[in-house]
């Protein structure tokens, strides 16, 4: 019973922590099914091995003061024992806008039949800056700079096992605003809200052949005030070594992904967007580029393929 009511209030705080966000800020990934930590630190630990995942996502080439974001995780089960930790650190820049985010996440972990179900947290800091003096404005109504330092949390549920998972998660579930002064020119300055985001993900592994297997994905983002978007994915894995993919994300993107499996310990990933909005009219695209090294420091343990 103790098992089934912590459960139930994850996923009750889960619930209501949607219901009050009114807006969609968080950075988009295409591969984000490799980089799970910066949705759900639930996801700390499962690849059962120290696992650091760096990615660079630079969106609409071609648009000034598009997004540009940079992100580094890094998480590791604890040996011996049923938790994991990890941390995860972004860079975001939009416009004039620029925030530092890092995040530390504790997962604890509950080996169930044939799966693992893992309750994480996750507490973290983000640094926001508005210096419209780097456009070199002469409107005198955007002359005002501002910066604030700001705490979170998040939590979440994640149940994956050998071919399947599934996850729910607020990244951040506090509700943040923020001012910047004006001068003398523009008393009001300006005003930021930081609301809370829902995801949940699901995916499933597919045997079409001995060398052939299909990995189709689905995320879910959801916030109160924008419509719920889908990112829809499939990947072909081509013996554990190539993964050829594509993606639908809606109101967005088609995506193509191509992701290498260097070796047992390095995979190698590129996405390319191409944007179905009207903004395909001012944009070339947008490109993402993945790292994934994982640490395995005993010679007698062999590194499985992770394929979630």
């Amino acid at each position: 019973m103790n098992l089934l009511r912590t459960i139930t209030f994850f996923g009750s705080l889960l619930f209501l922590l949607n219901l009050t966000s009114n807006a969609q800020q968080r950075p988009m990934f295409t591969q984000y099914m490799f980089n799970g930590l910066v949705l759900n630190p639930a996801y700390a630990g499962s690849h059962e091995s120290i696992s650091a995942t760096a990615l660079s996502r630079i969106q609409w080439v071609g648009i000034d003061g598009a997004p540009v974001t940079h992100t580094f995780s890094i998480h590791s089960p604890i040996p011996d024992r049923n938790i994991a930790i990890g941390a995860v650190f972004s860079n975001d820049q939009i416009g004039v806008t620029n925030r530092n985010t890092l995040n530390l996440s504790y997962a604890y972990r509950i080996e169930m039949r044939n799966a693992i179900l893992s309750m994480g947290l996750q507490g973290g800091l983000t640094s926001s800056k508005v210096n419209y003096d780097e456009i070199g404005a002469n409107d005198p109504n955007l002359q005002y700079n501002g910066s604030a330092l700001l705490p979170n949390f998040g939590l979440g549920l994640y149940l994956y096992g050998k071919r399947y998972y599934a996850g729910i998660s607020v990244p951040t579930a506090l509700k943040n605003s923020w001012a910047g002064e004006g001068d003398a020119n523009n008393s009001d300055g300006f005003s930021s809200v930081e609301v809370p985001h829902f995801f949940g993900t699901f995916g499933f592994l597919v045997d079409l052949s001995p060398l052939v297997k299909l990995k189709p994905s689905i995320l879910v983002k959801s916030v109160d005030g924008a419509p719920i978007e889908f990112d829809f994915n499939a990947n072909l894995i081509l013996d554990d070594k190539l993964w050829i993919g594509v993606s639908y994300r809606s109101f967005d993107a088609l995506s193509l992904l191509l992701d290498i499996q260097l070796s047992a310990q390095f995979k190698l990933g590129y996405a390319y967007d191409y944007t179905l909005s009207e903004l395909s009219q001012a944009t070339t695209g947008s490109h993402e580029i993945m790292l994934n090294y994982r640490f395995v420091f005993s010679k007698s343990k062999i590194v499985t393929p992770r394929y979630f």
